[in-house]
């Protein structure tokens, strides 16, 4: 077969293996490198108890991280998805299931919040977490789970398991001040 019959067919197997592929098999191909996640420590991230939820008998707490999160990709994307467990004192605490849309510019960063919500069991079932808790001292957290992205043409590679982001939060209650 001379090379301008061969061009065709090769074209055609190509474009037959892209669309078996699938987006998130063509983003790898292609190199979409995950988001990086770091804890942003010009920003104070914090545990916080609903002080009138212990009176009603069920605590709940609010947990804001702030994180850096850098697109290491020459080009911009959009952070869609983030999926997992917040881990606490290493008791997991809840289900993170969080819709970001957040866009990020090719090989930029841009700091976050992210808040999750949650109930608390009894104090003397959490272990070293209630220790703290009793305390008011730092608590260690850790986001595990699976983060996507909208990457366009290239497709919605998803990108974890794995360990996001990991720190101490500062513990407050609805009557400290702010």
């Amino acid at each position: 077969m001379r090379d301008s019959a061969r061009r065709p067919v090769l074209w055609a197997a190509l474009g037959l293996l892209l669309s078996t592929a699938g987006c998130a098999g063509l983003a790898r191909v292609l190199g979409v490198e995950p988001p990086r996640f770091e804890v942003a420590s010009d920003r104070e991230s914090v545990l916080s108890l609903d002080a009138s939820s212990v009176i009603t008998g069920r605590p709940t707490a609010r947990v804001r991280l702030w994180a850096r999160v850098t697109n290491p990709n020459s080009f911009g994307f959009t952070l869609s998805t983030l999926r997992g467990s917040i881990f606490l004192e290493e008791n997991e605490m809840a289900e993170v299931d969080l819709p970001l849309g957040l866009p990020l510019a090719a090989s930029r960063d841009t700091v976050i919040p992210l808040d999750i919500r949650f109930g608390l069991p009894d104090l003397d079932q959490l272990g070293a977490l209630g220790d703290a808790l009793l305390r008011r001292s730092a608590v260690r957290y850790r986001l595990d789970g699976i983060v996507g992205v909208d990457a366009g043409s290239l497709g919605e590679p998803t990108f974890g398991p794995r360990t996001w982001l990991r720190g101490e939060l500062d513990v407050r209650t609805g009557l400290d001040e702010r």
